[in-house]
């Protein structure tokens, strides 16, 4: 089912101490750095062969990573695989009773964006007009998470649908 394993994401506080570790010492290239703010961090590619090491600060205490940090402290956050078709991986993890978190965790990474549009088309077919209301938004929200995508992206489809 996976390919390979794509990048082993590590949170942490110190960007600038990690990068030194990370970088300086252990002689690994940044490949991208940039600030994603609708997940809430701070994030650092670097290259290590074929893979890669994602360095990942949070953007405040209240997001998935500074909760994460809160919870359990810095380091290894997740493991993200590459897979060739990412709606086969998904029905077929959910058919081995795979959980939404730990799916979610296990592709992060993998073409966002198609995540992205295929929750949205989701949402558009179950619910044609507006999301209003808290229940409707938790009916959303459930049919997302039991369908494997993870939690921001499932809020971010719901937000954007909303608006």
């Amino acid at each position: 089912m996976f390919a390979r394993v794509d990048h082993i994401g590590v949170a942490g506080d110190d960007l600038d101490g990690a990068l030194a570790l990370y970088g300086d010492t252990f002689g690994m290239a940044v490949a991208h750095r940039e600030v994603v703010e609708e997940q809430g961090v701070e994030a650092v590619l670097l290259d290590v062969g074929e893979n890669h090491v994602e360095l990942l600060r949070p953007l405040s205490p209240d997001t998935a990573v500074g909760r994460f940090l809160a919870a359990r402290g810095p380091g290894l956050h997740h493991v993200a695989y590459q897979v060739g078709d990412v709606e086969a991986a998904l029905r077929r993890l959910r058919e081995l009773g795979v959980g939404p978190e730990e799916i979610a965790h296990a592709l992060a990474g993998q073409d966002h964006d198609g995540e992205s549009a295929a929750a949205a088309e989701l949402l558009r077919r179950r619910f044609p007009g507006s999301i209003e209301g808290d229940r409707e938004r938790d009916r959303a929200l459930r049919l997302l998470v039991r369908r494997g995508y993870g939690l921001e992206l499932a809020h971010d489809a719901i937000r954007a649908h909303a608006g």
